[in-house]
């Protein structure tokens, strides 16, 4: 699939999420290169900004099967990989897929359970794949994690450890809307207009076909140069006490790569980059606690670094 062909089923599946998702295209975007990607989303905000519609709206968008999980304390690392059980009626053991298996999962507010059941997510995040009672089961593709959790209210949440953090392709934040977009979000509701009216615009084939084409994308060495300086660059600045790993750095690579299909190229520029870099690194560094007293945030110093780095002539 070509560029071009591959950035008009991307729109399409914008415009059809865009129906129940108001006013979020740039998030949206977000989320679908992720999905072309092969890459798996946190969003971190508050309550009631519509992060169950967006992922409902893009399994139903690519036809796509759809789990969503609510993560709490007593929730089992069983309830989300499955569990084997003896069945007397065949005297043979039988396999109970549990909610992974799926294409599209919300993990909603993963932090509410404890780190043992959050980590049952490593390897299916990973690999595709899962492993219960010494069997391996193969996700359905195109598998994705779209996982949630409400940055402000922390009582009785289990910070994701560093191992799991780094897993998530991207960390996005919905965020409020403006009065004009909140006015068209309540006009829908009152007429009924929710996720249940949409219908698919493609299919789940489609999308492999999608995530196949990105190895066409053309990344030049110097765009190639500029990423490794910018990684380099967080594990070295004077506020940072945790940089980014090469896995960020690869994440970094494959996200601008997304980026550039998504905007109908097939090469990469530092554009792309540099779009990229905070959805992708945010999550990615941890900073000193001198700069966090000084209310310097993670954005703060990425955009420093971004002044820092040459950036590469293109043509």
């Amino acid at each position: 699939m070509s560029p071009s062909e591959a950035q008009k089923v991307l729109n399409e599946i914008r415009a059809n999420v865009e129906k129940v998702v108001i006013g979020k295209s740039d998030v949206i975007d977000l989320a679908l290169i992720c999905l072309i990607c092969g890459g798996h989303t946190l969003i971190e905000d508050v309550p009631g900004l519509g992060k169950t519609t967006l992922a409902s709206a893009i399994a139903k968008s690519i036809d796509c099967s759809f789990s969503r999980l609510q993560f709490t304390p007593d929730v089992l690392p069983s309830d989300i990989t499955g569990f084997t059980m003896y069945d007397i009626h065949t005297n043979e053991k039988q396999f109970y897929h549990g909610s992974v298996m799926t294409q599209i999962l919300l993990a909603d507010e993963i932090n509410r359970t404890n780190p043992k059941t959050q980590s049952a997510l490593l390897q299916a995040m990973q690999e595709g794949q899962i492993s219960v009672d010494g069997n391996t089961y193969d996700l359905p593709k195109p598998f994705m994690v779209l996982a949630t959790q409400n940055p402000v209210d922390l009582t009785g949440t289990y910070p994701l450890p560093e191992a799991q953090l780094d897993r998530f392709f991207m960390c996005i934040s919905i965020g409020y809307p403006d009065k004009l977009n909140e006015r068209l979000i309540l006009e829908r509701s009152r007429r009924k207009l929710g996720i249940e009216a949409l219908k698919p615009v493609t299919s789940a084939e489609t999308v492999l076909r999608i995530q196949a084409s990105l190895d066409k994308i053309t990344c030049t060495e110097l765009v190639t140069d500029y990423i490794v300086e910018i990684s380099h660059q967080t594990r070295v600045h004077e506020d940072v006490l945790l940089g980014a790993s090469p896995r960020g750095a690869i994440t970094l690579m494959h996200a601008s790569i997304g980026h550039a299909l998504i905007s109908g190229r097939d090469y990469v520029l530092p554009d792309d980059v540099q779009r990229m870099l905070e959805p992708v690194f945010t999550h990615r560094i941890i900073l000193r606690s001198q700069a966090q007293m000084q209310n310097k945030t993670i954005g703060n110093v990425l955009q420093e670094i971004l002044r820092k780095v040459t950036v590469p002539a293109t043509s």
